[in-house]
């Protein structure tokens, strides 16, 4: 744990165990949090298109993970927003967990396309980084290598989810592939590893979202202020 400008910084494991206090000990379920994870990207991601959804075009990049399902919410909020949304995945549906499989299906009874493979992500005004969470460590491999170094040279805004894919939460240090972020939303409280030198041409500019974390698990992490007086999402 680090503190920058009044902000605490978290490594990896004391975000998850932030995560289970949520969920365990204050019964905030999961898909509370997903959702208010994935609504806050997509109100991101429209600033960044300039306030004007409808008919742009987005393609949501994501894993088998939470952090996928994070990403799928931001595809349901867009697509309902007017956006033409495309959701590319890197994980086939046996590899998912419950959870974001569950908000596969969703996407799937909405009409919204999802891709194994055959796209360009050239042809998008923006994409949505959700393929790999905070726990990674290593290279990123297979599919979702594929997809990283197709973002990378697609010459399109990336807004990553949380953290650039590709990236050590607690170190910073930034694996092969790695997503270069126009923009990064973090979620709850920014990482340690966002602190250092190598991270911070990956990161684009820094935001931060209210997830709907209890003030007292803040407290508990040593986060005394209240992060969100206005806004959910703010930048740092």
């Amino acid at each position: 744990m680090k503190e920058k400008a009044g902000v605490v910084f978290v490594t990896a494991e004391e975000m998850r165990k932030m995560d289970d206090v949520t969920i365990q000990e204050f019964h905030v379920d999961v898909l509370v949090l997903m959702e208010n994870a994935g609504r806050a990207t997509a109100a991101l991601a429209k600033q960044m298109l300039r306030e004007t959804t409808f008919g742009k075009r987005v393609a949501c990049l994501v894993g088998g993970g939470n952090n996928g399902g994070d990403g799928m919410v931001a595809a349901r909020h867009l697509a309902n927003w007017g956006a033409d949304v495309n959701v590319i995945v890197g994980a086939t549906k046996d590899r998912m967990k419950d959870v974001p499989l569950g908000q596969l299906h969703v996407l799937e009874k909405m009409g919204i396309p999802i891709l194994l493979g055959d796209y360009n992500l050239r042809d998008y005004d923006l994409l949505i980084d959700g393929l790999i969470g905070y726990g990674l460590e290593g290279n990123p491999r297979n599919k979702v290598a594929v997809v990283i170094k197709d973002a990378n040279a697609s010459g399109r805004q990336i807004l990553a989810l949380d953290l650039p894919s590709g990236m050590n939460a607690t170190t910073g240090e930034v694996y092969d592939p790695c997503i270069k972020a126009t923009v990064t939303l973090t979620l709850a409280l920014p990482k340690t590893g966002f602190l250092a030198p190598s991270a911070s041409p990956f990161l684009g500019d820094l935001f931060l979202a209210d997830i709907s974390v209890p003030r007292r698990v803040y407290e508990t992490f040593g986060q005394q202020n209240l992060l969100f007086q206005k806004e959910a999402i703010r930048k740092i």
